[in-house]
């Protein structure tokens, strides 16, 4: 805050958490579902690195915008066609964020390296080069792709799944 004109008056600072003179206040939880739970009444939440988040701690935070009717931001690049991030993304999952009408309220904004003006064509090639195409895909080209060590692949376990065969065991009823 250092870099505004007029930094804003903080009568609480510090390394977890800071509160404004208006009594708003930031706060940094851990990454631990078991350590986060209490907190409720949250106008605003945002998940960072959202794909690398565990899908526990990330039901263990919904509920805390139950009463505040807050906003929850997923900000991430994507890791694989796993997790919450990726079911909310491509609208896969069973979200609790979907209207009465089974309909999708996540609005999703895609900037890729290729379209920032700031980062330039050598810097990418050289990204692409440096860690492969697996990586640069997914880092500067928001591209969600296979797992290294998948035997099956994505589409193809998905295209095996019907609604009208119920699992053997461990499914969701």
């Amino acid at each position: 805050m250092a870099r505004l004109d007029v930094p804003p008056e903080l009568p609480e600072d510090n390394k977890l958490s800071c509160t404004f003179a208006n009594a708003s206040r930031i706060v940094s939880l851990p990454s631990s579902e078991a350590t986060i739970r209490g907190f409720s009444g949250a106008s605003l939440i945002i998940e960072d690195e959202a794909s690398r988040v565990d899908d526990d701690l990330y039901r263990a935070v919904r509920p805390m915008l139950a009463v505040s009717n807050g906003a929850l931001i997923l900000m991430s690049t994507p890791f694989g066609k796993r997790g919450h991030f990726f079911d909310e993304w491509t609208a896969m999952g069973t979200s609790a964020m979907g209207t009465s009408d089974g309909g999708d309220v996540w609005e999703r904004i895609e900037i890729r390296a290729t379209e920032n003006p700031r980062i330039t064509p050598e810097f990418l090639a050289e990204e692409r080069r440096s860690m492969g195409d697996w990586w640069f895909k997914q880092e500067y080209l928001c591209q969600f792709v296979e797992t290294v060590n998948s035997v099956f692949s994505y589409d193809l376990v998905m295209a095996a799944i019907r609604p009208d065969i119920k699992p053997l065991f461990g499914g969701v009823q």
